[in-house]
C-alpha cells in the first residue's frame, strides 16, 4: 500500500478541524509538516482532495469519496489496537452476561473459577433467559446464543459448535425397549421443545428422506428441563452435546441410532453491541470461553 496511516490521519484531521493549522495542533506537528503530508498524499493518489481558498478548505468530490475509506481504515486499525490492548491490560468492573440456562450451567459456570483467578477485578453478573433478549433493554454486555443468528445489529463472534444427538436413559429403554430404526419412534414417548419448532427437527431421516420433525408428547421451553425429564426416564430426547457430555460419559443417557444420526452441529456465538468502554471486559471473557471450549470439545 502506497498510502501511509500518517497521511490518512493528517487528511482526516484537516477535514475534521477545518484547517491545516488546527490539524497540526491536534497531531502535534508543524504546519509545514502537515501541509507536506497532505501534498504527498494527493501526489500519490494523483488527485486533488481539498480545494484551498484564502478563507477555508473544501473537499472535492474525489476527496469526499476518499474520506469515507480513510475513516474506515483508521477505525479498523483502532479496533485492532484496542483488541490487543485489552489482552494486555487488567480489565475491571461489572460484566453482565446472559445465556440460556443449559449453557450457563454446563459451560459458563464450570469455567468461572479459572476466569476469576485470571481476571479477579472483573465483577460478573450472570442472567439466564431461555429466549432472545434485547441486550440494551436488559443492560447486558455479552450474550451467548446457540443456533442461527437473526439480529444483524449485533457483533457476533463464534466460540464453538455443539453436535445434537437422540438420547434416552437406560431405565426408559429397559421399560419400553430400544428402537433400532427412526420409524419406531412413533411407538415411544418423545420429549421436545415448545419453541422454536426447529428444535424439534432431529438429526435423522424420515421415510421420505427428509429431516425428521417430531411431535413431542411432553414439551418444554427449556433444554435443561428436557434433560432432567430424560434422566428421570420419561422419554426420548434430542439435546446438544454441551449439556449432555457428562451424562453420556457416566452412562446416565445413551445415544440412539448412532449410525443413522446426521452430523448436525449448532453454532455457538458470543454477541454484543460494540462498546469501547466495555471492550476489555467483553474481550477477555469471550476469549476465555473460546479458549476453554477449544481445549474441551463437547463430543469428547
Amino acid at each position: 500500500m502506497k498510502t501511509t496511516l500518517d497521511e490518512l490521519q493528517a487528511f482526516v484531521a484537516i477535514v475534521d478541524t477545518g484547517s491545516i493549522t488546527a490539524a497540526s495542533e491536534r497531531l502535534g506537528l508543524t504546519i509545514s509538516a502537515t501541509s507536506r503530508t497532505l501534498g504527498r498524499l494527493e501526489e500519490k493518489l494523483q488527485t486533488t482532495l481539498l480545494r484551498r481558498t484564502t478563507r477555508r478548505l473544501e473537499l472535492t468530490e474525489e476527496g469526499a469519496g476518499f474520506l469515507q475509506h480513510a475513516r474506515a481504515i483508521l477505525a479498523s486499525v483502532d479496533e485492532a489496537e484496542e483488541h490487543m490492548a485489552a489482552r494486555r491490560m487488567r480489565p475491571a468492573g461489572r460484566l453482565r452476561v446472559d445465556a440460556a440456562t443449559p449453557f450457563m450451567l454446563h459451560v459458563l459456570v464450570p469455567l468461572l473459577a479459572s476466569f476469576r483467578a485470571r481476571y479477579p477485578e472483573v465483577e460478573l453478573e450472570l442472567n439466564s433467559n431461555e429466549g432472545i433478549i434485547d441486550l440494551i433493554q436488559k443492560h447486558t454486555d455479552v450474550a451467548f446464543r446457540i443456533g442461527v443468528l437473526k439480529d444483524s445489529s449485533l457483533h457476533a463472534r463464534p466460540v464453538g459448535t455443539s453436535r445434537v444427538r437422540v438420547l434416552a436413559s437406560p431405565a426408559y429403554l429397559r421399560r419400553h425397549g430400544t428402537p433400532t430404526r427412526p420409524a419406531q419412534l412413533d411407538r415411544h414417548t418423545l420429549l421436545g421443545f415448545t419453541q422454536p419448532e426447529t428444535l424439534n427437527d432431529w438429526p435423522l431421516r424420515d421415510a421420505d428422506g427428509n429431516v425428521l420433525r417430531i411431535r413431542p408428547a411432553l414439551a418444554s421451553s427449556s433444554g435443561e428441563t428436557l434433560r432432567h425429564m430424560a434422566l428421570a426416564g420419561l422419554g426420548i430426547v434430542c439435546l446438544s452435546d454441551f449439556m449432555t457430555r457428562e451424562d453420556r460419559r457416566g452412562g446416565k443417557l445413551v445415544q440412539l441410532f448412532p449410525r443413522q444420526t446426521l452430523d448436525v452441529r449448532q453454532s455457538i456465538n458470543a454477541v454484543y453491541y460494540r462498546n469501547t468502554a466495555l471492550a476489555a471486559r467483553i474481550t477477555c471473557f469471550v476469549d476465555h470461553v473460546a479458549e476453554t471450549l477449544g481445549k474441551r470439545p463437547f463430543d469428547a
